[in-house]
């Protein structure tokens, strides 16, 4: 019988470029190795371009599941839920970004007055600005928002993490050197910007992986990938970045 508020929580939010071919079975693999290493992991699903998703049902989606924390703590009291870590690839780390941000939000927004909270987030190959990537040729990003960043500003202006940076919200990101789905550079810009903006952010690149392997079980970063998340759901919250 497991302590209350003994196990800590991490949210995993799966990419695929918001595109219907890939689901949160996806992410079953990572969820297995850190539940193995002693964490709950509660690896959530949404709408996507293909499937009703798209701008703004995705994001909808996303929120409600984070909000739905609430109740998984009410049949699994042994898990944390007040300093908790939410982990995304690719456009699962775009969500993520957002998703500790949403307190934020205006209250008409999408997402806003969020019930559970995300206060740590790790970010693996994320199109951490949007607005960047749209225009260097992302044109899943442009589907995915229903319209490019000169069209629909003011969409890309609520969602995309460059834009609605919390200083108080530590972010890791990590990135492939290789990755040419993503480029690093937005990791590295939204990194740039947050420090500018006198939060916490680190920025971690892996030389020899691109946009797929960092989250697949055979290669060589694997094992660290894991490791950071482990660090970063373990640190004090002002050590999260160390």
């Amino acid at each position: 019988e497991q302590r209350v508020d003994s196990i800590p929580l991490a949210v995993l939010i799966h990419g695929g470029a918001w595109q219907d071919q890939i689901g949160a079975d996806s992410f079953d693999p990572l969820a297995r190795k850190l539940a193995s290493r002693g964490m709950a992991v509660y690896n959530i699903e949404y709408r996507r371009v293909g499937s009703g998703g798209g701008w703004p049902t995705t994001f909808h989606d996303v929120a409600s599941a984070l909000d739905h924390v609430v109740e998984v703590d009410k049949r699994f009291p042994q898990i944390t839920t007040d300093d908790e870590l939410v982990v995304g690839h690719s456009a699962g780390a775009q969500l993520a970004v957002w998703g500790g941000t949403r307190h934020l939000l205006d209250d008409d927004e999408v997402g806003a007055k969020p019930a559970f909270r995300p206060t740590r987030v790790v970010s693996i190959a994320g199109p951490l600005d949007m607005v960047y990537a749209a225009t260097h040729g992302d044109d899943r990003i442009v589907t995915a928002m229903g319209g490019t960043p000169s069209e629909v500003s003011g969409r890309y202006a609520k969602v995309d993490p460059i834009q609605n940076i919390d200083p108080g919200t530590p972010v890791v990101a990590m990135h492939g050197a290789r990755d040419v789905t993503v480029a690093p550079e937005n990791s590295q810009r939204y990194v740039d910007a947050v420090t500018r903006a006198g939060g916490k952010a680190k920025m971690i690149l892996f030389n020899d992986e691109d946009h797929v392997s960092l989250v697949s079980g055979d290669s060589r970063a694997y094992p660290r990938v894991l490791e950071i998340i482990r660090h970063v759901s373990a640190a004090d919250l002002h050590e999260t970045t160390a």
